[in-house]
């Protein structure tokens, strides 16, 4: 079929979570899946600000319904709240797709922990989406849903091998930010395989927003509001950035198109911009054996053993 990422196929009556959707291609995702009908439990941390990214998506789009958002309190760098938030989930029943969009960009300069001790980007990234997309398995395998991990262009420029994801040593913020995805785009694509195995009618997708900025992107207050240095800093490349907008293209793509199929990879059509296209990801991501190494890492690390069993019989 002709995908027209501003024109979407009807969704009324799906249901999606969106993690991290108060800002950047979070919101845009959610905006969009709401424009062509989806109900969408938009999820982040902070209460406030995701009751204005609520309110703009209300004052955007007036033809909406007016429950067609939901507010989910979700913190992916707490295993806690993790768990919370997705039992609150499987109470409402079968999900057609999950967005693991939430994270970290600009990691710290310096090594920090979360509450569970885990590295922080590496947590929020990756081990928190793992945990999440686990506990929601039943749920999603009672619509045949879709998963879909957010990856980066950063795996290819410089593809670490997570021998250490937790970077106990050697640790950079452009390492720690390139690794947890890495890791999160592995995982994408060995959950597809685990899942296929299993004969779930789940399936995960791996998708990249390009290279999307904020200053590229419209002002919506409360939700994105560049000073006039960065928008004058980011228009600088417009010759390879786009907005966050068009950032959410491939991500929305590859949770609603009916022809994505799991263990894909899609991305804008450059790489860095444009319309969205199915890709090939880096090498590291689609070795099998990294990916079954780090799949152990982040079962022992939070303590979640994907529910294939109990999935397969729904």
């Amino acid at each position: 079929m002709t995908w027209d990422p501003r024109t979407l196929p009807d969704l009324s009556g799906r249901v999606y979570l969106v993690t991290g959707s108060n800002a950047g291609l979070g919101y845009f995702a959610s905006e969009q899946l709401v424009r062509a009908g989806a109900h969408v439990l938009m999820s982040a941390r902070h209460p406030n600000r995701l009751s204005a990214a609520r309110a703009a998506i209300r004052r955007r789009l007036p033809e909406a319904a007016p429950d067609a958002t939901e507010p989910l309190i979700l913190d992916t760098s707490n295993l806690a709240s993790v768990r919370s938030a997705a039992a609150s989930v499987r109470g409402k029943g079968a999900l057609d797709g999950v967005l693991l969009n939430a994270g970290i960009v600009h990691a710290p300069k310096s090594r920090e922990t979360t509450i569970d001790g885990h590295e922080v980007v590496f947590a929020t990234n990756a081990l928190g989406h793992y945990a999440l997309a686990g506990e929601l398995l039943p749920a999603l395998a009672e619509a045949s849903g879709r998963m879909v991990w957010v990856g980066s262009m950063s795996t290819s420029l410089t593809p670490y091998d997570p021998v250490d994801p937790q970077l106990v040593d050697g640790y950079s913020a452009w390492r720690a930010y390139v690794q947890s995805k890495v890791a999160t785009t592995a995982l994408g694509f060995e959950a597809d395989r685990r899942l296929r195995a299993a004969g779930i009618p789940v399936a995960s997708v791996v998708a990249h927003p390009g290279y999307s900025t904020g200053g590229r992107t419209a002002g919506i207050v409360g939700v994105n509001e560049p000073s006039r240095a960065k928008r004058f800093r980011d228009n600088l490349q417009a010759a390879m950035a786009q907005s966050k907008e068009h950032g959410a293209w491939p991500l929305v793509r590859a949770l609603t198109d009916p022809d994505v199929e799991g263990g894909e990879f899609w991305g804008p059509r450059t790489g860095s911009r444009g319309e969205p296209r199915k890709q090939t990801a880096s090498k590291i991501t689609r070795d099998p054996v990294v990916a079954a190494r780090l799949w152990d890492v982040a079962e022992t690390a939070t303590g979640v053993r994907w529910p294939f069993e109990v999935a397969a019989r729904r």
